[in-house]
């Protein structure tokens, strides 16, 4: 079979979305079928490539909006040129990445137009945040004319959560089932436990008993980060860091304002931030943000770290009950700081959550699970 994955973007620029895309599509070609890309062109990068994993991509010409986070296709004899080995490659099943991109609707356009079947997997429990009320207000209007366009599409929804799949509802969209988010299991590990790893206690100057909790994750207001460091300061654990792995607009800021025991790490490769869960005690991620399913609790997960969240998309999925992890209502830094508190005094259910939430993991949430169900979905297409 040959599927094809459109995403508006795609490595190297990392992200929720862009990772999905690279895991599903490497494990359609280790299954024995072929996997185009079909994603936007960034400067210095080929129109067309193969990588390494056997997977093929292909780069169309695109105005890049929003500092590059809203891709827009540029219509004309440039595109049909760069995708026109893609349309004649017998696709079996086009997976569309996200309901809002102007890719997707081109993309979705094409497959109606060529009889090419086509699913839509959503990633998001909310609209698109635009920085003040009068933009929110203006994509939000756009999103649901977005929407009415693919619902006109012979195309079915998915979502990456069941909260997905009920946001979908909110654009009267009947989703056809969940494509979780996922990780694989043994290669966080792997990384996680790498014989050179980074001591985190010992690079920071942090004495061997310091119980480490851990943000990861852009630094932007959404993501709850100011209201934990509040939490942190007003919690005041003892023998406990606050370690903020990540950049954003908000750093410059946080660092003019940082309490005694609060790291902010900035840009943090990959397999650090792993080696970071793995010798944390509590992951946190105090989100308002419309998560789809953060890919950063399935990694927690997967390290044997604890979780204490705000509820978002997936929470539920992967924490069903307080014996797995820690669903907050929002992030108020005061209901935080008891959190905080009562999670690092109680060593007995950080072991338990963390071993629960690890075999719910691994019963559900990997890509080879995920990948067995895009393909059984593109079978019977």
């Amino acid at each position: 079979m040959t599927i094809c994955f459109i995403s508006a973007q795609y490595l190297p620029t990392v992200g929720g979305v862009e990772r999905y895309t690279y895991n599903l599509a490497k494990k359609v070609v280790e299954a024995g079928h072929r996997a185009l890309v079909v994603t936007s062109a960034l400067p210095g990068l080929p129109a067309a490539e193969t990588s390494p994993e056997g997977i093929e991509v292909f780069r169309f010409p695109a105005w890049l909006f929003m500092k590059g986070r809203f891709p827009v296709p540029k219509p004309g004899a440039a595109l049909k040129k760069a995708l026109a080995s893609v349309w004649d490659a017998g696709i079996d099943l086009c997976l569309i990445n996200t309901r809002f991109y102007v890719s997707s609707l081109y993309a979705a356009r094409e497959c109606k137009k060529r009889g090419i079947p086509a699913i839509v997997v959503d990633h998001s429990t909310g609209h698109l945040p635009m920085g003040n009320p009068i933009l929110n207000a203006a994509g939000a209007f756009y999103e649901h004319l977005a929407a009415d366009y693919l619902r006109r599409c012979p195309v079915q929804f998915y979502g990456v959560s069941k909260a997905v799949c009920q946001w979908l509802s909110h654009f009267g969209i009947q989703a056809s089932g969940t494509l979780y988010n996922a990780v694989e299991p043994e290669d966080v590990r792997l990384l996680a436990d790498a014989p050179d790893g980074v001591n985190w206690r010992e690079k920071l100057g942090l004495s061997a008993d310091t119980r480490l909790i851990v943000s990861l994750g852009r630094l932007i207001p959404e993501k709850g980060v100011p209201q934990l460091i509040e939490a942190f300061g007003r919690a005041k654990p003892e023998k406990a860091a606050l370690l903020v792995a990540g950049d954003g607009p908000l750093f410059a800021e946080l660092s003019q304002n940082c309490p005694e025991g609060v790291y902010l790490l900035g840009s943090t490769p990959y397999s650090q931030a792993m080696q970071l869960l793995r010798q944390a005690q509590l992951y946190c991620l105090p989100t308002y943000y419309a998560e789809g399913f953060p890919t950063t609790f399935l990694e927690a997960a997967a390290c044997g770290c604890p979780i204490l969240t705000t509820r978002t998309g997936g929470s539920e999925e992967l924490l069903p009950d307080v014996s797995y992890g820690i669903q907050l209502e929002g992030p108020d830094p005061a209901r935080l700081a008891n959190a905080l508190s009562a999670v690092l005094e109680n060593e007995a259910w950080r072991t338990s959550a963390a071993k629960k939430t690890a075999q719910r993991l691994e019963e559900n949430f990997t890509w080879a699970a995920v990948s067995r169900r895009l393909l059984e979905i593109a079978q019977h297409h």
